[in-house]
């Protein structure tokens, strides 16, 4: 008898933990008591090259960890064989079929990672991303992706997963299909096996008789190594794939054994309801609502139970007798019930670490150990919770709508009753219960049912959402104006998307909340947490977010005005030619930006009753004079096209607010990163803000880096001088930076400003390595990444962290290194090329300047958009009429389905441009990008850290940051280095760039705050004034090792070039 889990997942797949990899994998299987556990992820070639590396085949289909990676554990009792692994993965089809969209997880087991890499490359081949996610979404019907699979590998096993999930799934509610032969059709019968999923068990899967001659199966579809076995499958059968094979695929399922279920109300999706409404209900009561929320009034959340009920054509007295199964709870959960405590709790985690080492694997604790034992390793009442368990009698309040069910093995009564009275246990028949277990074992219930009651609810933690008082404080002011102060790591963002949270589940609707961002990134990473809290929900889709450049140019164009936004470069482009037909002598660049900024300091005053606080002050006439006629000629230009540059995008929406200021009446107006916006951005907020319901700005005047741009430090004081009932609220909370990184970070910002407190230690100082030149600075940043990640070859391992523990070594995702200028990200990327270390380059490069380039862009937005006459006049320019129609009839039935890269491949082929370096830059751009129009947008009104690209490797989950300080903004990394500390870089001053040196400073503490355990500043001889202002006590001052010797030091000099490239 053996237990297996075939379905997990790797660190490659989205929202899973880093260490879902081999090791530790194998390291938890032995501790759950598993001895057969997928592998996952077999479509991602990187994780296939790490299955490689650290597994070995054992010749019967199955693999095993490679001794020298197993992790001794000696916290376990007993000798545990090492678990086998059998290579898995799971593909996402998302598809139209019947008239419906479809969305279904399929599980597939192979009996090599030959077979695996085949049936990935038959992907490749069709133009399926492998690389973006470990579990990837493809647009290949489930039908079809059978019929491939089989295709290369006849020995495959094609399992649909977690069969009734609402919104992913073969009989999902939502998505899926009221039976199999509708999906598979005439492949239907290779077809052997089905994942029941957590919110169902078998007794409910058999009322289906659609499913009598199918193997129902249960898989933990764990995330991180410790949920592992939390279902599982029983196996009466030799080790190997063919038996497995046999026990799955063909007619009787000869051994196949049962399965260990969760219990499935405590699935996230075994009743009804809504999680907004905090209701959920029976399937009866659903239906005696027609299917409404009592609450809102809205369409319930159907759940797994209701849909089985749809879909059954047997009562439950009627059900064929599925085979043994049993309900259990993970241990640290029965721990934790049973102390009134959270599983993460320490005094949890240390009974459960003691149990493990006095009586073996957790499932044989929860099946098989006697209880008497149990009592003697834990306590009295930990054992008579298990025994609640193994009996079934435990209550339950159903999950629903993606919230996870909870459960109680005693109720609070119980629990205040017994509160200390250990003896009470004593005399519980243990003896006659073990008894009863030992002859059982390790056979289990034929029925697994349990008496369902609402659970106890759960202690609340202090405050709503996890917060801290003062987030709470401005997650639930009441006031219409309210300015939140939030220091770097103090919860920000967390604060302002809790806020949004709670005006949903107040009732307000969620389009008449608008949200407002710095870059596009982070709207979407705001709309993705919201997602996250409300699964399955349209809220989050229907709020208002984005960059005040997005939500202006959305309401514009909602108010029917119809505008070309043009880029930096096509402004200059017009400028130009301005500038030569007004016969002046001045350069694009230098007229734009000083236009700009007249457009952005606005003369008219914000508000008459303003005062001097609220009063912005015009750039000087004499500073910006530009002649009037020039001016009128380049907005003439702009005009001719129907377009408009960022600043007129704008200016037309405040004179959109101003034409109708009930535009925005009734909203809730929330906006991001306060600090960074410039005087005509804080009279949008003023108009759009005027009638809104509530304003809500957050940011960190210390945080205040882009006054190039024209943002000022003093918007907090300005916007409390124009609106003084406001709620000033202070997060000064520091969750983020390790207590010795603050401490060096803060005294940057002078002895008057308000400190941060830090909640966290970390053992590791501020380090501050000094190399002789940027060379040398590259070389010492590649070999601090190389002992960061324990070496990235067997030689250099030895030499870096050489036997350090597992959780010493660090992540290549985890590292960032930050530079003041572009300009430094060509040495350091070079460097780490040359050393063999993946990274990625965030930010505008200069790259995008490159006449071929925009020559490549200007040609597709003009077939991306009919009415953008300015960039086909451009790309007509560039390749000639003639030209321009040919590539037009080739790329126009291209450019909308194929992926960046593919497009941008075709058009350096065609073009005769292999190998030209902007070009290859906007190809890894579309690497890490792969919708065009998307990347056309994030180049057009991006922000730095809209804009990345993979720099030498194609597949990125783990790869090293590059970025300036600007784009670190709204960032955090365990490690951080910063780059270029020398003087006239940091502070920076060059010819014709002014620097203000107080903003020099923020500039320096936000790259700093952006550490969270580790911090590494490098600097050359002629050393950074604001270094001085550091207590020296508090840095570890160390010089860089010498240069590598000769054959070494020439990868990175001009001769070194060729051995470059072949590395990259």
């Amino acid at each position: 008898m053996f237990i297996a889990d075939l379905h997990i997942h790797s660190r490659f797949s989205r929202a899973t933990s880093p260490t879902c990899e081999p090791v530790r994998l194998d390291y938890w299987a032995r501790r759950k008591g598993l001895q057969l556990i997928a592998s996952g992820d077999f479509t991602h070639e990187a994780y296939r090259e790490e299955l490689r590396d650290k597994l070995q085949p054992e010749g019967n289909g199955f693999y095993l960890l490679r001794e020298e990676q197993r992790i001794a554990d000696a916290g376990l009792a007993g000798e545990e064989s090492p678990p086998r692994f059998i290579i898995s993965g799971e593909i996402s089809s998302i598809y139209k079929h019947n008239g419906r969209v479809r969305k279904i997880h399929n599980v597939i087991l192979l009996p090599s990672i030959e077979a695996a890499a085949a049936v990935s490359q038959k992907l490749v081949a069709l133009g399926c991303n492998l690389r973006a996610d470990g579990r990837p979404i493809i647009g290949l019907p489930a039908r079809d992706l059978l019929e491939l699979t089989l295709d290369a590998c006849a020995e495959a096993i094609f399992i649909p997963a977690h069969i009734w999930t609402p919104h992913f799934s073969l009989f999902g509610a939502y998505s899926g299909y009221d039976s199999l032969e509708e999906c598979f059709g005439d492949l239907s019968g290779e077809i052997h096996a089905l994942e029941t999923g957590l919110s169902s068990d078998p007794g409910m899967n058999r009322r289906l008789s659609q499913l009598d001659n199918y193997a129902l199966i249960s898989n933990s579809d764990a995330h991180s190594p410790g949920n592992l076995a939390r279902e599982a499958t029983l196996f009466d059968c030799e080790l190997s794939y063919a038996a497995l094979y046999r026990a799955l695929q063909t007619s009787g399922n000869p051994g196949l054994h049962g399965t260990i279920e969760f219990f499935p109300e405590e699935g996230k999706y075994h009743w009804d309801g809504h999680r907004n409404c905090h209701y959920s209900c029976a399937p009866t009561q659903t239906k005696a609502q027609k299917g409404l929320c009592p609450v809102c009034g809205g369409r319930l959340i159907v759940g797994v139970l209701h849909r089985v009920e749809e879909l059954a054509d047997r009562e439950e007295d009627q059900a064929v007798q599925p085979r043994p199964y049993q309900r259990l709870i993970p241990l640290p959960e029965v721990i934790a019930a049973c102390l009134q405590m959270r599983p993460a709790a320490k005094k949890v985690q240390r009974i459960y670490e003691k149990m493990l080492l006095d009586l073996g694997p957790e499932l044989r604790i929860l099946r098989e150990i006697k209880l008497s034992e149990i009592e003697a390793t834990a306590s009295p009442l930990i054992a008579a919770g298990i025994s609640r368990l193994r009996e079934g009698r435990v209550q339950l309040a159903p999950g629903f709508d993606g919230e996870y069910g909870k459960i109680s093995l005693f109720t609070p009564e119980e629990l205040d009753e017994l509160s200390g009275q250990t003896t009470l246990f004593a005399n519980c028949g243990y003896a006659e219960k073990d008894a009863a277990v030992a002859a059982d074992s390790p056979a289990l219930a034929a029925d697994g049912m349990t008496n369902t009651a609402n659970a106890a609810a759960m202690a609340e933690q202090s405050y709503p959402y996890g917060l801290n008082q003062p987030q709470w404080q401005a997650v639930s002011a009441t006031e219409r104006e309210v300015a939140v102060v939030a220091g770097p790591g103090s919860g920000k963002t967390r604060t302002l998307i809790c806020r949004i949270i709670q005006l949903l589940e107040q009732g307000v609707a969620p389009e008449r909340i608008m949200a407002v961002t710095f870059t596009h990134k982070a709207a979407g990473e705001l709309q993705g947490r919201l997602a996250a809290h409300f699964p399955g929900s349209p809220l989050p889709h229907a709020l208002k977010v984005g960059t005040f450049h997005a939500l202006a140019w959305q309401l514009l164009r909602q108010s029917g005005m119809e505008l070309t936004l043009i880029d930096e470069y096509c402004a200059r482009l017009l400028a130009a030619e301005a500038i030569e037909e007004q016969g002046l002598s001045l350069s694009p660049a230098s007229f734009l930006k000083k236009f700009s900024r007249i457009k952005n300091h606005f003369v008219k005053p914000l508000s008459s009753a303003a005062g001097p606080e609220g009063e912005v002050a015009a750039p000087a006439e004499a500073e910006l004079e530009i002649p009037q006629r020039l001016i009128d000629r380049y907005q003439g230009k702009l005009a001719e096209y129907q377009a408009a540059d960022y600043d007129d995008l704008l200016l037309r929406a405040y004179e959109l607010a101003e034409q109708q200021p009930d535009l925005l009446s009734g909203v809730h107006l929330l906006v991001d990163e306060f600090q960074d916006i410039n005087p005509l951005q804080l009279r949008l907020v003023e108009a759009w803000g005027d009638k809104a319901a509530s304003l809500f700005v957050i940011g960190d005047p210390n945080q205040s880096i882009y006054g190039f741009r024209g943002a000022d430090a003093a918007c907090f004081q300005r916007f409390l001088a124009l609106h003084p009932r406001a709620r000033r609220i202070t997060l000064d909370e520091n969750y983020r930076s390790a207590a010795q990184i603050l401490a060096c970070a803060q005294p940057l910002l002078g002895a008057t400003q308000a400190r941060l407190r830090a909640r966290r230690q970390s053992p590791v100082p501020v380090r501050l390595i000094e190399a002789q030149d940027a060379l040398g600075e590259g070389i010492a940043i590649a070999n601090e990444i190389d002992r960061l990640i324990g070496g990235v070859d067997m030689v250099r391992a030895h030499r870096g962290k050489a036997g350090a523990a597992p959780r010493d070594l660090r992540g290549l995702s985890e590292i960032a290194v930050l530079y003041r200028t572009h300009a430094q990200a060509e040495q350091i990327g070079h460097c780490l090329s040359v050393a063999g270390i993946p990274y990625t380059v965030a930010g505008r490069e200069n790259f995008l300047s490159d006449e071929q380039l925009r020559l490549c862009l200007s040609f597709f937005r003009a077939l991306l958009d009919d009415g953008d006459q300015l960039s086909r006049r451009l790309a007509v320019r560039g390749l000639g009429e003639e030209q321009y129609r040919r590539l037009a009839a080739e790329f126009t039935p291209r450019v909308r389905k194929e992926k960046t890269a593919a497009l941008v491949e075709r058009w350096m082929e065609i073009n005769y441009l292999d190998g030209h370096p902007a070009l290859e830059k906007l190809r890894q751009a579309g690497l890490v990008c792969p919708s065009l129009p998307e990347l056309l947008r994030r180049l057009l009104s991006g922000q730095e850290g809209d804009l990345s690209r993979s720099g030498g490797r194609d597949y990125a989950p783990e790869a090293v940051s590059l970025m300036t300080l600007h784009g670190a903004k709204g960032l955090e990394f365990p490690v951080v280095l910063i780059a270029g500390l020398k003087e006239g870089l940091i502070p920076l001053r060059a010819p014709g760039l002014g620097s203000d040196p107080e903003e020099e400073k923020r500039l320096l503490y936000v790259g700093m705050t952006r550490a969270e355990d580790e911090l590494i500043l490098l600097s050359r001889p002629e050393r950074s004034s604001l270094l001085s202002l550091i207590p020296q006590n508090l840095l570890k001052i160390e010089q860089a090792r010498p240069r590598l010797r000769a054959r070494q030091l020439s990868l990175f000099d001009a001769e070194g070039k060729e051995e470059n490239t072949r590395l990259k």
